[in-house]
C-alpha cells in the first residue's frame, strides 16, 4: 500500500500525459511555423534601428513652447470623453436590460446581445475610420467612435450583473402587483446601481485612452494634434505630448480607483 502523501497537488486539466505534452509540442510547432511564414524585411528592420535612433534623438528634451495647442488639443479629448461616456452609458442600460436572459423574451434578447456583439466586433481605430468617412474629421466622430466603444463593454458587463440579481426581490415585487416599470425601478436597479456606477467611471477612464488613439486617424482631441506633430516631424513637440498623456491616464486612474473603492 503507497503511503499517503503529505501535500495537495491540484490535478492537470488534462489528465493523460501523452495528450497534454503532446499539445504542448504541437503549440510550439505552430508558433515556430507561423513566424517562420510572415514576410518579415529584416533589412528593413535593421534600417529601421537607425531611424528609431534619430527620432529618439530628435525627441530629446521635450518641447512644450506650444503649450496652448497642447493644452486645447487635451481639453478637446476630455469633453470627447465625457460626451461619449454619458452617451454610451444612457444607450447601454436599455440595451443590457434587453441583453439579460431573466428578464427580456427571447428575441428581444437576442436582438439586444446581437447589437453588444456588434459593438464589440471591431477596434475603436476602425470604427473611428468610418465614422471619420461619414460626418468628417473632429471630434463628432471621436464621440460617435467612442458612444460605440462604451456600449461594447458596458451593456455587457451591465447584462450580466443584471442576470446575476437575487431574484427574490423581483418576485416580491410581482407578487404585491407591481408592474414591469416598478419591478424594474425598485426591485432591480438597486441590486446593480453600484455596478452600473463602477462601469461608467471605468469606461470615462477608458474613453480618455482610447480618445488619444482614435484622434491619430483623424477623430479629434489630443491624438490628432499627437499626429500632426509626428507628420511635421516635431518629435520633441511629439514627446511632450506623450508625457502630458500619460500623466493624464496616471491621474484619472489614481482617481477612478478611489472612487471605485468607496462604492465598493
Amino acid at each position: 500500500m503507497s503511503p499517503t502523501p503529505d501535500t495537495w497537488r491540484r490535478p492537470p486539466m488534462i489528465s493523460n500525459p501523452w495528450l497534454r505534452y503532446g499539445l504542448v509540442v504541437a503549440v510550439i510547432l505552430y508558433v515556430v511555423w507561423a513566424f517562420s511564414t510572415l514576410p518579415i524585411d529584416w533589412q528593413r528592420m535593421s534600417e529601421g534601428v537607425t531611424r528609431a535612433q534619430r527620432i529618439f534623438s530628435g525627441a530629446f528634451p521635450p518641447s512644450f513652447e506650444r503649450s496652448n495647442l497642447l493644452i486645447s488639443g487635451f481639453l478637446e479629448s476630455i469633453r470627447i470623453a465625457i460626451l461619449a461616456t454619458v452617451g454610451g452609458v444612457f444607450l447601454s442600460i436599455p440595451i443590457a436590460f434587453m441583453a439579460a436572459k431573466n428578464l427580456s423574451p427571447l428575441p428581444i434578447y437576442l436582438l439586444g446581445r446581437g447589437i453588444i456583439i456588434v459593438a464589440r466586433s471591431f477596434h475603436p481605430v476602425i470604427v473611428a475610420i468610418i465614422f471619420v468617412k461619414a460626418v468628417g474629421f473632429g471630434p463628432l466622430a471621436g464621440v460617435l467612435t467612442l458612444i460605440v466603444y462604451s456600449v461594447g463593454f458596458v451593456a455587457k458587463m451591465l447584462a450580466e450583473r443584471i442576470e446575476e440579481i437575487d431574484w427574490g426581490q423581483v418576485e416580491a415585487m410581482r407578487a404585491v402587483g407591481a408592474g414591469y416599470l416598478s419591478t424594474v425601478f425598485y426591485g432591480v436597479f438597486p441590486q446593480i446601481m453600484p455596478r452600473q456606477i463602477g462601469l461608467s467611471i471605468y469606461q470615462l477612464d477608458s474613453n480618455l485612452r482610447a480618445s488619444a488613439v482614435v484622434g491619430i486617424v483623424g477623430a479629434g482631441g489630443i491624438g490628432s494634434t499627437l499626429a500632426n506633430a509626428f507628420g511635421r516631424y516635431d518629435y520633441d513637440f511629439a514627446l511632450a505630448i506623450t508625457l502630458v498623456i500619460v500623466g493624464a491616464i496616471l491621474l484619472s486612474e489614481a482617481i477612478s480607483g478611489q472612487i471605485r473603492k468607496r462604492i465598493w
